[in-house]
């Protein structure tokens, strides 16, 4: 059946040739994750438009329709898989081909060392590229709880009365107050410091450095992939002696009445005070004070502690999915 189909080069190709197939992947976004789509398809039909996405499409030959697409984007030296999207009755097959194109294409790039891939839709017939072509994958799980199931609430009032009020139980120079701008840079440098030994950098390589923690906050703080970010709902805990921060919560909006976590970390030496569970709780309270109805976020299965976090708090996996890492010294 795939004889029906070419695979080119996505660079011919612009946003308007995409646009139906997008709209198809939106419309999934919605359904299985709860989660608008529709500005991460306007980023990327610009980025189309630009020509300048490395990729590949397939192309029905008899009509010129296109059925599938896939593309990557680069970082110095590491390539990152944005997508792979394919419809129709061949659509794994197609979204397979595609990969079969992207990711040898990419491992033979000059200057590429690292590749990371994380596809939120992805089926597990997925992973046989990435099998192949000697990626190690690490299982991760997309998480929800309705708020009104959530256990745990806070009390309106009960807790935290003003936006600077001190947290219980904690010293008193410990304050939790709403992100502002001035947190990005010490965000950076908790990101940094609460990753640097955690198997999740081996996931994401821009924990390791606070330079990379620092691009990883941009790309959340102002690009739309993982939501519209939400300051007024974001929180941290600050050392107001030191001006560092001991733990930050981070969301998006994804849909209406829909909250993304995109960040739950805490500094090393404050871990074991309930300060994670703490934070939750209050974001979550005040989401739902002002009509939230669920909360998503991710997390890495093997990550025991926070996997059972969430799952004290209400929070049930929604569905299972891989993050995929190659290296060139580990070939």
């Amino acid at each position: 059946m795939l004889e029906r189909y070419d695979i080119r080069d996505l660079r011919l190709y612009t946003g308007r040739d995409l646009r139906e197939l997008l709209a198809e992947e939106g419309r999934l976004w919605h359904d299985r994750l709860r989660w608008d789509y529709s500005e991460s398809i306007a980023l990327l039909l610009g980025y189309l438009d630009s020509r300048i996405l490395p990729g590949f499409v397939a192309v029905e030959r008899t009509t010129g329709a296109v059925h599938g697409y896939c593309f990557s984007v680069y970082e110095t030296q590491k390539a990152v898989v944005g997508d792979v999207f394919a419809v129709g009755e061949d659509a794994r097959e197609l979204e397979i081909t595609l990969l079969h194109h992207l990711l040898p294409m990419l491992q033979h790039t000059p200057g590429v060392d690292r590749i990371e891939s994380q596809l939120l839709l992805e089926s597990s017939e997925l992973q046989e590229p990435f099998e192949e072509h000697e990626f190690h994958a690490h299982a991760r799980l997309f998480m929800e709880v309705n708020l009104p199931d959530m256990r745990e609430l806070i009390p309106e009032g009960s807790l935290v009365r003003r936006e600077d009020e001190v947290l219980p139980k904690l010293p008193q120079h410990l304050k939790l107050v709403r992100w502002t701008a001035p947190c990005y840079q010490p965000a950076g440098d908790l990101i940094h410091r609460a990753y640097e030994a955690h198997g999740d950098s081996n996931i994401n390589d821009q924990y390791r450095t606070v330079q990379g923690s620092l691009r990883f906050l941009h790309n959340i703080v102002r690009f739309p992939g993982c939501g519209v970010f939400d300051a007024e709902n974001s929180f941290v805990v600050r050392d107001e002696r030191s001006s560092q921060l001991e733990a930050i919560a981070l969301v998006s909006k994804v849909d209406v009445g829909v909250a993304h976590i995109t960040q739950l970390c805490v500094s090393p030496r404050r871990r074991g005070y309930g300060m994670g569970r703490m934070l939750l709780r209050h974001v979550a309270t005040q989401l739902a004070q002002k009509g939230t109805r669920a909360i998503t976020l991710t997390v890495t299965e093997a990550n025991t502690p926070a996997k059972g976090l969430y799952e004290s708090l209400g929070f049930r996996t929604r569905l299972a999915f891989r993050a995929n890492v190659w290296t060139r010294n580990s070939r």
